[in-house]
């Protein structure tokens, strides 16, 4: 039976008087949530855990769920999609809110379409994608909140590909949503580098014939270093929303701002909570990428134990010239039962530092573990009788 396992990491351990409390950082957005990947670090939480409309930050699911099918090759880049007359009925002109300016019958590609959603908010683009990959967007809708549980999003649903107002069936909460960012930019690398941060892009034309180009509506483009993506969100409902990410020096930062009152307010505030977590933190190295850090029990594997080594470099997030104690564990449900793929994420590296939460990081399997063969699992049977 496996049971949780606890190991202290010496090596790791630093003793340095001194305290580690959170810099202060105060804001008029009614939810404000900030981590650094890097570490799993939150730096900041306000009412996260609160049930909200999204706006078009529910696009950032149906991205995920498209960038997923890419992945899998159930879904290509490069194929065309038609514009249904209804779906443009309905999803053209000011009513309809942001838009790609598709036309009826219009021919377009994948790849365009998540332009149109990733870099114009396109709502008309959302419905089109939706219908091609699900049939309808009732379905895809459906597709996307069982994606959502899968990656942990526990708190969340989908009644809509575009985030539009439905009466309250689409909810997300700015945890859900930092999951959500996490999971696209560690995921999909390639897909998010080649989509997110594009600052402007060209689709359909004027009554006159003028080819449309729309801005990036992303705050952080061109304001903050290492700034790459998501998505903006905006519904009288829901207000002005962010969610945002930036890498600086190989420490990310995913923030969500929600329910601020203006659209430049949106962009002072998301410009101002960034620079507050890159300038008001600090990171210091654990370990290196591939480090070896512990070792796991093995059930029945044709090894007794695996190295639990570092899958990235891994850091520790403190207050801006703090000095802290820190303790270091291991922690896993073991034994692990074989068999294990190399590279598997089967434990976690914990850091707890004081006035600070815990500080959570992956650990993955140093190399693969075969199952025992017949005289080994015999062997390993006796061996357990006689304890």
């Amino acid at each position: 039976m496996k049971t949780p396992i606890a190991v202290p990491v010496a090596a790791l351990l630093i003793a340095i008087p001194g305290q580690a409390a959170a810099p202060p950082f105060d804001t008029p957005a009614k939810v404000a949530y900030m981590k650094d990947l890097s570490s799993g670090a939150v730096l900041y939480a306000k009412n996260e855990d609160m049930r909200m409309p999204p706006a078009s930050m529910a696009k950032m699911m149906t991205v995920y769920v498209a960038f997923d099918l890419i992945k899998k090759g159930e879904l290509k880049l490069d194929q065309m999609v038609t514009v249904r007359p209804e779906t443009w009925e309905k999803w053209h002109g000011p009513q309809a809110g942001s838009t790609m300016f598709l036309s009826p019958n219009e021919r377009v590609s994948v790849e365009n379409l998540l332009y149109g959603i990733v870099t114009l908010s396109g709502n008309d683009a959302c419905v089109v994608l939706a219908e091609e990959i699900s049939g309808t967007e009732e379905a895809f809708a459906q597709q996307m909140t069982r994606y959502a549980r899968k990656i942990g999003m526990n708190d969340s649903r989908f009644g809509n590909s575009n985030g539009w107002p439905d009466e309250g069936r689409t909810y997300v909460t700015a945890e859900d949503l930092t999951t959500l960012a996490a999971r696209t930019i560690e995921d999909f690398p390639d897909l998010y580098k080649k989509f997110y941060s594009k600052e402007s892009f060209t689709w359909g034309k004027t009554m006159g014939g003028a080819a449309i180009t729309q801005q990036n509506r992303d705050p952080l483009l061109g304001r903050v270093e290492g700034a790459d993506g998501l998505k903006t969100g905006h519904t009288e409902e829901a207000g002005y929303g962010f969610t945002g990410s930036a890498e600086q020096n190989g420490r990310r930062i995913v923030m969500v701002v929600a329910g601020l009152d203006s659209y430049g307010g949106r962009a002072e505030e998301s410009v101002r909570f960034m620079d507050w977590g890159f300038r008001a933190w600090d990171s210091r190295p654990l370990a290196a990428k591939g480090k070896r850090i512990e070792a796991a029990e093995v059930q029945m594997g044709d090894a007794d134990t695996v190295g639990l080594v570092a899958p990235k470099n891994l850091a520790v997030t403190l207050p801006k010239g703090a000095a802290s104690e820190m303790r270091v564990s291991v922690v896993y449900n073991g034994p692990v039962k074989a068999p294990i793929k190399q590279g598997q994420h089967i434990a976690d590296l914990v850091v707890r530092t004081p006035d600070m939460p815990a500080q959570t990081m992956p650990l993955v399997a140093e190399a693969a573990v075969e199952e025992a063969g017949f005289f080994r699992r015999a062997w390993l049977g006796l061996t357990s009788l006689f304890g």
